[in-house]
Formats: C-alpha cells, structure tokens, sequence
C-alpha cells in the first residue's frame, strides 16, 4: 500500500494522477485545496488572512468563519469531486475527512504569538491543530474491503472542536502509524531543488540538515519526510503535474528520502 498526498497546486492534473493510481492501489490518498478555499472564502467575502511568526514563517490563520468555508470547501466539493474522479477510471474509493471516525485528532492551541508591525503580539489560537493521534481501525477495515480513501485535511480537537490541520502533517502521520511501502508528496515542484537542480536522493539526515536551507513551505515539508524516512518508510516529493506522476515519483522522478 502507498500513501499520496496532492498538493492544491497539483489538483489540475488530477485526472492523470487518478488514471495512474489505477496501477497503485491499494492507496490512501491525502488532498489540499487551499487556493479552492481561497476562492470560495472571497466570495463570501471573507479576506484570507495570513500572519508572520517571532521566526519568521508565514501561515493561514483560520478563524472561525474561515473554518466553516474549510470545512464546505474541502471536505465537501474538493473531497466528492476527487472521489468521482477516480470512480471514473474504474477505482473504487470513498472520501473521508479526518474528522470521521475519528481518525485524526489534534491539539489546538489558545494562543499564538505574532509579528504585527515589528512588535510581538498575543492572538487567539484560531482553528489550526497539530496532530496527536491517529486512529486506523476503521481505515483498515475500508482498505480490507476493497476500497481507495481519500482523505481531507481536518482533524477532530481533544475538546471535540473540527480543526484545520496541515496535509503534509496528516499523510506523514498517517504513514507512521500505518506503514505503507511508500509516502508519495506530490506538489508543484519536481523535487527539492539545490542550485538549480532537483537533488535525487537524501538520507533522513542529510534531509534534516537541508531543510533550514530552503524555502518555508519546502522545509517543513522535508523536515517531515525526514521524520518518516527515518521509520524506514521511502518517501518521495515529487511533481504532481507530469504525465503518470506516480510511477514517476516511485521511479527516481523526484527526491527520494531513505535510509
């Protein structure tokens, strides 16, 4: 079994990801859809709003509005349009959130620190969990009946609230508690690049000691890889947007993390 994740930015190309996942199943696949949100919180005019931390990385903040466009966006139209795309290449799937089961359960914080003008400031938590927890069970039970999952992005609180979870975090942490052969990131990228070219390989500390080095949404995303290579897990971040993009990424088409 393999787990992938499709980066919103590699929706476009989904039809040939789902026609080549033909040949890959069984497969628990994870989804963003973050410019999909984006676009459906502006009409309803709901500005996304993004704030700085004291270190410097940048991130969504997701109030309770925007939580509820979340919610309908990805679990909802994004998730059954992905399911209906791979039903229509013969794949038998059922879509998910985290939130069903549960399957994801994560910790919101209160609080977070911010950088507004130059100055630290103290802001409520908003809606964005870190995973603690991951349930299988019942995904096992889906994947021993014959099904493909495919996964939204949500997380149910430890106080029961619905939060909003980060989808490289969920496939990585579905990978360590359920252990397929591989972990495929598929993004916009054709791998991690290092002066103009994309490196092929990196063991987990060679990835940990790069990461620093890169931009902020390619080092957390190779931060993580490294945390599930080290577990024994192959993982690949690869381009969602080339033809048979995982038999791409299983065959050197990307940066392969191992041991």
């Amino acid at each position: 079994m393999i787990i992938v994740k499709v980066g919103g930015r590699a929706l476009p190309n989904f039809r040939s990801i789902a026609e080549d996942l033909r040949d890959h199943q069984p497969f628990i696949l994870v989804h963003g859809g973050g410019d999909v949100v984006t676009e459906y919180s502006r009409r309803m005019g709901i500005e996304p709003r993004i704030v700085t931390s004291p270190s410097g990385i940048r991130s969504r903040y997701t109030d309770e509005r925007e939580l509820e466009v979340f919610t309908m966006v990805l679990a909802g139209k994004v998730n059954k349009e992905l399911v209906s795309s791979l039903l229509d290449v013969g794949i038998p799937a059922l879509g998910i959130s985290g939130v069903d089961g549960p399957t994801l359960i994560a910790k919101r914080k209160k609080r977070i620190i911010i950088m507004d003008k130059g100055r630290r400031r103290i802001i409520p938590g908003g809606y964005t969990g870190k995973i603690e927890e991951i349930r299988t069970d019942h995904l096992n039970l889906l994947i021993e009946g014959g099904y493909n999952v495919v996964m939204a992005p949500l997380a149910r609180g430890s106080e029961g609230e619905m939060l909003n979870v980060d989808g490289d975090q969920a496939a990585s942490k579905l990978a360590l508690a359920i252990r397929p052969s591989h972990l495929i990131l598929l993004s916009d990228v054709g791998g991690v690049m290092w002066e103009g070219n994309v490196i092929r390989r990196l063991t987990p500390d060679e990835a940990s000691d790069l990461a620093p080095k890169l931009g902020m949404g390619m080092n957390r995303k190779l931060m993580m890889a490294a945390e599930v290579a080290r577990s024994g897990i192959e993982v690949v971040i690869s381009s969602g947007l080339v033809d048979e993009p995982v038999t791409n990424a299983l065959k050197d088409g990307g940066t392969t993390i191992s041991i």
